[in-house]
């Protein structure tokens, strides 16, 4: 039993070590840039030696992944997407509408912690062939999320009849896109609550039978 204690006290330590130098580089990378910014800065901020930060993640390129990963999640546990309990929401919802709204709700919570590191992101790739390398220019792994929700969508009640699983997938992936949400809440200064209605009525304008578009 002791030893279990101090395992699971060890684990809570590294995890809470973890977690203290990504927000430590959330924090530099934000006020700094990436490239502008040593791993040694972000050490001192997280009150841990550098020699720790090479140790758990290896580089400044996979502290970087690790804290958009973190951040697209919203915590610290490794679990995909489309394995997250909202987005399991999404999947069982009943009918199309219904779908579309716990979409729409669960992509804005996401959009609104993954917003502010965009613009660092981008400059960073700009500049590092490694950190481009880790995003490529097609959003693969986005689009699989949208097309997912897309299969599932197209099966439900109030679902378009005449509309494909692909195209569907397509406006999700360019309504629900970083892009469109920074031109408009960023640069047009719309509120999230009015981000998430026009989302919301967009999609269901071309994606459900019972609106014409």
């Amino acid at each position: 039993m002791t030893t279990v204690k101090r395992s699971n006290k060890r684990s809570e330590k590294a995890k809470a070590t973890r977690a203290r130098i990504i927000e430590a580089a959330r924090e530099l990378f934000l006020e700094r840039g990436y490239g502008a910014t040593p791993l040694q800065e972000i050490a001192d901020r997280a009150g841990v030696a550098v020699q720790t930060i090479y140790f758990v993640f290896g580089n400044k390129r996979t502290l970087l992944k690790e804290l958009v990963d973190v951040t697209v999640a919203g915590d610290h546990e490794p679990t995909a997407t489309t394995e997250r309990p909202w987005f399991h929401s999404v999947l069982d919802a009943e009918t199309a509408d219904e779908q579309l709204r716990i979409h729409v709700h669960g992509s804005r919570e996401v959009l609104e912690r993954v917003a502010p590191l965009v613009q660092m992101v981008d400059t960073a790739a700009a500049t590092d062939a490694d950190v481009a390398e880790m995003w490529p220019a097609d959003q693969r792994p986005r689009y699989e999320v949208q097309d997912a929700a897309a299969q599932a969508l197209v099966t439900k009640p109030g679902a378009r009849p005449d509309i494909t699983a692909e195209h569907a997938a397509d406006i999700l992936f360019a309504v629900l896109s970083t892009e469109m949400f920074l031109l408009l809440v960023h640069i047009r200064h719309w509120t999230a609550d009015q981000w998430e209605q026009w989302s919301y009525l967009t999609l269901r304008a071309h994606l459900c039978a019972d609106v014409s578009v």
